[in-house]
């Protein structure tokens, strides 16, 4: 077993008409299915993990750290399918960046989610030559939060954060205790595994099709799945690396796919688990909740970097 993975946690404040009291539970449904290469195709970025900055603040709480700073094209847009969304990274000097290193197969990770947590979405912009990145998002009315993760050259990896607020009225979603199953057409995916406050935990996600274990899983970034959760109230955000990869020589692929997670408090967590299988690029929704809190709590405060990000 390697080696318990951390966890990077982006955390933002919900919007004061939503509260904190928002459960999780089956908000997203039996989930989403995209096909490769789909700009609403999800995916974190394998093989990355990070701790808290070594200011004890998150990552993707602002809009501006470390002399770079998420400027929005635009701070609202139209609900609907495929909605325009385009943005800038401005550098020190005030300029928009447009050198990256390539991590991951990507020069930047968008992530957007709507703050009752409904509509979760990681695409990957394109980057002109001006330094305006361009994609596309399904967008519901009501208040989303954009994470934009990179590294420029020469410099720390970062995770930025805006809001951005899409017109129309809405009802938030509110979600019902624990969901340990997720049902997608002809899969069945199930979590297994207890979420302990400040400790390291393991979590296996089962794949299985029509009642029979997926043992062909499709790797996608260099990994057999990705894990993204937030945490109800404030929507802290952490992704993690699965135990093991395609190239190890040791790691199977499926039905089981294995993750280490480290959550930082007592609380829920709305949990994704992206895999791919036969081409396609499926995304199962569950919610759990911590069992305790450890005697020993995960530090919130790290010298690694500006970010926390570190690199396997």
């Amino acid at each position: 077993m390697t080696t318990p993975i951390k966890v990077a946690w982006f955390v933002v404040v919900l919007a004061a008409g939503l509260g904190v009291g928002f459960g999780i539970g089956s908000v997203f449904g039996e989930g989403r299915t995209v096909a490769e290469g789909s700009h609403a195709a999800k995916e974190v970025n394998p093989g990355r993990s990070a701790s808290f900055e070594a200011s004890g603040l998150p990552g993707g709480l602002m809009i501006s750290r470390g002399g770079y700073t998420l400027a929005m094209a635009r701070s609202t847009a139209p609900s609907g399918d495929d909605v325009p969304v385009t943005f800038t990274i401005t550098g020190p000097d005030g300029d928009p960046l447009t050198a990256y290193d390539v991590e991951h197969d990507k020069r930047l990770h968008l992530i957007a989610v709507r703050r009752d947590f409904t509509g979760f979405q990681h695409v990957h912009p394109v980057l002109s030559s001006d330094g305006t990145w361009a994609t596309e998002l399904d967008l519901t009315a009501g208040q989303w939060r954009v994470f934009a993760d990179f590294k420029a050259r020469d410099a720390k990896a970062l995770t930025l954060g805006a809001d951005l607020a899409v017109a129309g009225s809405y009802r938030p979603e509110t979600g019902v205790g624990e969901m340990r199953a997720a049902h997608l057409g002809d899969y069945t995916v199930t979590l297994d595994g207890k979420l302990v406050a400040g400790a390291d935990t393991e979590l296996t996600l089962r794949v299985e099709r029509d009642g029979q274990p997926v043992t062909d899983l499709q790797p996608y970034l260099g990994a057999y799945g990705h894990l993204v959760a937030l945490r109800s109230g404030d929507l802290a955000y952490l992704h993690v690396h699965p135990d093991g990869t395609p190239a190890d020589s040791r790691t199977q692929p499926g039905p089981n796919v294995v993750f280490h997670a480290a959550v930082p408090s007592v609380g829920t967590y709305q949990i994704f688990f992206d895999f791919k299988h036969r081409g396609v690029v499926r995304t199962a929704a569950f919610a759990a909740s911590t069992s305790r809190t450890a005697s020993a709590p995960v530090p919130e405060s790290s010298g690694d970097s500006d970010n926390g990000h570190h690199h396997h």
